[in-house]
């Protein structure tokens, strides 16, 4: 399929291109895990444990929401500026 052919299909909106394109190996780019080491103080333990029970995830999973929603609403912040 030439380029303009997909152009066109992508203009027109009338299916999904995705069908056109090999998607078995796509890697979002910086998404590959990095693995890093904090010290919290007990009580911040202990109240992320809390909080993971609660929600009915790991703390590593409240820990990595809290920190992507913070992350998120700083770099909103600043492309607003």
């Amino acid at each position: 399929m030439k380029a303009s052919e997909l152009d066109k299909i992508f203009d027109d909106n009338e299916e999904d291109i995705l069908e056109y394109f090999d998607t078995s190996k796509i890697k979002m780019i910086n998404e590959e895990p990095k693995r890093i080491n904090i010290d919290f103080p007990t009580w911040m333990v202990q109240s992320l444990d809390k909080e993971a029970k609660h929600l009915g995830v790991s703390r590593q999973a409240v820990i990595k929401m809290w920190l992507a929603e913070r992350l998120q609403s700083l770099n909103s912040k600043v492309a607003t500026l």
